[in-house]
């Protein structure tokens, strides 16, 4: 089983340069975008009923142009469930849950808190509900994996400056602990399963040009539970795909 997740930094627009055909292409058995910045009724019959795709979809009811998350899957889902129930992080479009036979996926975009210290606490309390969200579907027994743009890099490793953004957020170090958390509650951050190396990166600055000298953040992961180990079988980054200013990230499972 083959899963990407992307944040396409509006659907609208990488649909101009080709993603059905990367889709076609690739043929993940799912596919999770975020930041889609649009409504179901902006887009064409060619995305909402692509032959091969169940798709849904989570839009900002706040702002049009804004946020957004969709899940492609190619088996139909047995529930699927938007948001966390609560309001204010509802209302921005940023989750999407989908529950499989072998596990329960959810596709989010967190939120990003470099604008004010009034985003960053609401990206905080989103982290915190989040995680309470999976942890009490985990003690229920289900198996989680969740993917998106997680907006904070988790270690130094993980972007090529550290040092010099150790005070801006997506690099906090209180950002980072609710990683350490994550991983601390059971869930592993597949791609270091498989690759522990440097320069891994999913986004880089567009102003900079910095994707040309892989000046870049880790900041779009794939988390599975523990449980889900003796399944995983691969996972990587697709920096050679473009369109947006993030790159896919991928796992494979095996549930032979």
């Amino acid at each position: 089983m083959k899963l990407l997740s992307w944040n396409v930094n509006g659907l609208r627009a990488v649909l101009k340069k080709g993603f059905l055909k990367w889709l076609d292409k690739e043929n993940p058995d799912v596919l999770c975008i975020q930041e889609t910045r649009a409504q179901p009724d902006q887009l064409g019959k060619e995305v909402l009923e692509h032959d091969n795709y169940h798709s849904y979809w989570a839009s900002s009811s706040v702002k049009r142009g804004y946020s957004g998350v969709a899940t492609f899957s190619k088996e139909e889902p047995i529930k699927v469930e938007e948001g966390l129930g609560i309001e204010k992080f509802d209302q921005e479009g940023r989750i999407l849950m989908t529950e499989f036979k072998k596990f329960v996926l959810f596709n989010v975009y967190f939120p990003n808190g470099k604008a004010n210290s009034d985003r960053l606490n609401f990206k905080l309390e989103f982290y915190d509900a989040f995680l309470k969200k999976i942890d009490g579907l985990k003690k229920k027994g289900k198996k989680i994996v969740f993917c998106g743009d997680v907006n904070t890099a988790h270690k130094p490793i993980d972007l090529t400056h550290p040092k010099n953004n150790e005070k801006i957020s997506g690099f906090l170090p209180i950002e980072r602990k609710w990683i350490d958390r994550v991983v601390d509650h059971g869930y592993l951050d597949s791609l270091r399963e498989f690759h522990p190396e440097p320069e891994l990166y999913s986004w880089w600055d567009l102003k900079t040009r910095a994707r040309d000298r892989n000046v870049g953040w880790r900041i779009d992961y794939i988390f599975a539970q523990k449980e889900l180990s003796k399944n995983l079988k691969d996972a990587f980054l697709m920096p050679e795909v473009m369109g947006s200013d993030h790159c896919p990230t991928g796992i494979i499972f095996d549930f032979s």
